[in-house]
């Protein structure tokens, strides 16, 4: 078995694993959503656009690797390359941007004092369904010029200059559309990641100052068990670390491979992973957190106890 394949087996199971999580989550909180609204919370709207866009990106990134990973080289066609790669940009644009604004929304509801936070506060829930939907439509924007841009690479040692990956290439390649275009995505990106660490340091400090006050009104019973404030902070740092590490890895191994002379396919194969990660960690941490998904578990275990 050659090492291609035996990447392709590896990214075949993140790929699925990541997808089955996020459709999991994305399930709960339509089901939340349609069947038990007393039960939703505000931050539902931010998770289900994030479990949906990480379970459209993982299908579109990591098929493409995977098959390619076997040797097959499917006929897409034209429109079938620009729908895949269009589809894929704007979904990792809105997990990034939902992954933002998950942190903020969550900054601005553990802040307890000033008063210009008040109104923030109490209009937050409001402004997530439209600051979402501008989102979608500000990146189907942007991202129009893959629509114009893409065809279908029919060869894959055919190297022409610009972008290009295992099933798609640029038809005309002008460098000033280019430079504007990624200087668009770059500055997009760093303003949301940078979004995405404040406020998630911030939510650090104001749990930490938290747990110092409640340690000294708490009991030495209760004050040996690990307390809220510390398990929101280890899932803040967890999302934190794993987002901003495998994003700057991403986008060095893609500015390398793809500003470099020659193509690296197997290096393309470890960034396709790379990018993956983050997709698949996500889930599983909101996971642990979420009390629904174990509440759920346990009436259905209830009720086939009953019918026994």
């Amino acid at each position: 078995m050659s090492r291609d394949t035996l990447f392709g087996i590896l990214l075949a199971i993140q790929t699925g694993t990541g997808f089955l999580g996020n459709s999991l989550l994305f399930a709960l909180y339509m089901h939340t959503f349609f069947a038990l609204p007393h039960k939703k919370k505000p931050a539902d709207g931010i998770l289900a656009h994030l479990t949906l866009a990480n379970a459209l990106t993982l299908l579109l990134r990591g098929v493409p690797s995977i098959i390619s990973s076997f040797g097959m080289s499917p006929e897409l066609g034209d429109t079938g390359c620009k729908l895949v790669l269009y589809t894929q940009r704007v979904t990792r644009s809105i997990s990034l941007y939902t992954t933002s604004l998950q942190s903020m929304f969550q900054a601005v509801t553990i802040t307890v004092r000033g008063r210009k936070w008040i109104w923030l506060k109490n209009n937050i829930s409001t402004l997530i369904q439209p600051s979402i939907f501008s989102c979608w439509v500000i990146n189907m924007v942007i991202y129009s010029q893959i629509i114009l841009t893409i065809v279908a690479n029919r060869n894959i040692t055919d190297v022409t200059s610009g972008y290009y990956g295992f099933f798609w290439k640029l038809s005309t390649y002008d460098h000033q559309v280019a430079v504007i275009f990624l200087s668009t995505v770059l500055t997009q990106d760093v303003f949301f990641l940078s979004l995405t660490a404040c406020s998630s340091v911030y939510m650090v400090t104001v749990l930490s100052r938290h747990h110092r006050v409640a340690r000294l009104i708490r009991s030495s019973v209760h004050s040996s068990r690990s307390s809220p404030e510390h398990r929101a902070t280890h899932v803040i740092l967890i999302l934190l670390c794993c987002f901003i590490f495998f994003y700057c890895t991403n986008s060095f191994l893609t500015l390398y491979t793809h500003l470099g002379n020659n193509r690296n396919w197997q290096l393309e194969n470890v960034n396709a992973f790379i990018s993956s990660c983050y997709l698949t960690i996500c889930p599983f941490v909101l996971m642990k957190n979420e009390k629904r998904i174990a509440r759920v578990n346990f009436i259905n275990c209830r009720s086939r106890i009953c019918i026994h």
